[in-house]
């Protein structure tokens, strides 16, 4: 390559860790060694069976192609039904837009509702592709230092402290890494900053569904000016199927859609019909719910048995984030030791948390119920 041929600076953003944690269990698989999976942030479980069977019935029956860049009408109505049954709500379909998973809802969140430079707030720890995302396009992350006395999640005294000047707000609950939710006055309480300080709101809802105090309700109770992102991945696991949505505000639905146009076309055609089914298979999908809701409490119940104390509140999604600074200052090199000596994979918290990460280490309980008693008895065992 010509030595004056340079790549973009847009690339220069960090690796999310728990890739590296995923190929050193795969090399450890490949040699013979047993690993507990408990970095990965997916279901174990299939898509629903109804929505495998109309993938197929759909694929046998016509060529799949291009559909309209803001998702196929029946699949913007069911989810405008799911809102209606699953919370209570009147969204219009009219204002659901159908992504390519939740990441390129991100995506289109950012390139329309900001300009390059501007800030956008978000609490740490947080889910990297969150930064990396706006790294990527040009907009600064303006990380908001959290604490467990507000279950990891920024307030509007944190935000006005550390990015007073920003121009929207992205908040997760239940959250990933931690799990924690915004209960109603909380999350009343952004709304009614951003309202007031002309900033845009946006709120990640990929883990509704997988709550274990009572159900989550949508951001959309309170306004319909925030802009919310949802997917098939985690409640309805469909990681792979690639399939999410976003609810806006009317004015943005015409600049999403000229960038879907431009960027995407459409989303995979066979992954919303199979999401058009999914979307009718709430007792399947309650079952999964079910088991997590097992490993969720044997974790709680045995981890502090094996040193693991320290814990951020696991209100939903299928994480366990754990405070580990009692054993380590290097939370890297501490994941790699368990995997070796353990077998079990996990997240280091830098991943998470740039500054305090190191002291943390995350925990996915979303694998089968044996496994995860598994890795609470060698854990135990480990400690001692």
């Amino acid at each position: 390559m010509s030595p004056s041929l340079q790549p973009s600076k847009r690339g220069a953003i960090d690796p999310f860790y728990v890739m590296e944690v995923m190929k050193a269990a795969a090399e450890r698989e490949a040699a013979g060694g047993d690993v507990i999976h408990m970095e990965v942030g997916q279901p174990s479980t299939p898509a629903p069976r109804a929505a495998i069977a109309a993938a197929v019935a759909a694929a046998q029956r016509e060529p799949l192609g291009y559909t309209l860049a803001l998702g196929v009408p029946q699949l913007r109505e069911a989810i405008a039904k799911h809102y209606r049954d699953y919370y209570g709500l009147a969204v219009p379909a009219e204002r659901i837009i159908v992504t390519t998973g939740s990441s390129a809802g991100f995506l289109l969140a950012f390139l329309a509702a900001f300009d390059a430079g501007d800030k956008v707030a978000l609490g740490e720890p947080a889910y990297p592709a969150y930064r990396n995302i706006l790294k990527g396009v040009n907009l600064e992350p303006a990380m908001i230092v959290t604490e467990m006395a507000t279950r990891f999640q920024p307030t509007p005294a944190d935000i006005q402290k550390q990015a007073p000047d920003a121009k929207g707000v992205l908040v997760a609950s239940p959250a990933n890494p931690t799990g924690t939710m915004l209960g109603e006055a909380e999350m009343k309480a952004l709304v009614d900053d951003c309202a007031a300080k002309s900033r845009w709101l946006i709120v990640d809802e990929i883990y509704h569904g997988i709550t274990y105090h009572g159900r989550a309700q949508s951001v959309l109770a309170l306004t319909d000016q925030a802009i919310v992102i949802n997917s098939f991945s985690k409640y309805f696991s469909m990681t792979g199927w690639r399939l999410g949505w976003m609810v806006v505000p009317e004015i943005l639905l015409r600049p999403i859609e000229c960038l879907m146009q431009n960027l995407y076309i459409s989303s995979p055609g066979i992954s919303q019909v199979a999401g058009i089914a999914a979307l009718s298979a709430y007792d399947e999908l309650e079952q999964n719910v079910a088991r997590y809701a097992k490993n969720r409490e044997i974790l709680l119940n045995e981890l502090p048995q094996a040193g693991f104390d320290r814990l951020a509140p696991a209100d939903g999604a299928f994480y366990i984030y754990a405070d580990i600074s009692r054993f380590t200052n290097d939370a890297n090199d501490f994941c790699k030791r368990m995997l070796a000596e353990t077998g079990i994979a996990a997240t280091p918290g830098i991943d998470f948390d740039r500054g305090r990460g190191h002291y943390f280490m995350r925990f996915s309980f979303a694998g089968a119920t044996d496994r995860m008693s598994e890795a609470a008895k060698r854990l135990k065992a480990w400690a001692k």
